[in-house]
């Protein structure tokens, strides 16, 4: 099983939000999701993001792969190098 780091939509048409999320890679974007990690709202300015530092550097330990996005996130908020 891969388990993925990456975002889950949610929020109105043209105003998105969305959960930072630790899923089967399998699972649908929106679906069942194992552990939810963050918040991350671009409608603000700037971005708003907001996450569980404690969690996110377990799964990721764990062997978790983030996406490209979720990893520079991340990286913004020096969680990975």
């Amino acid at each position: 099983m891969a388990v993925k780091i990456r975002l889950t939509r949610l929020g109105k048409k043209k105003a998105p939000f969305y959960r930072i999320i630790v899923a089967d890679s399998r699972s649908p974007r929106d679906g069942r999701f194992i552990d939810q990690v963050g918040t991350y709202d671009p409608n603000q300015e700037p971005a708003a993001v907001v996450i569980d530092r404690e969690a996110a550097e377990k799964w990721l330990a764990d062997g978790a792969q983030p996406t490209e996005v979720v990893a520079r996130l991340f990286k913004n908020e020096g969680i990975i190098k």
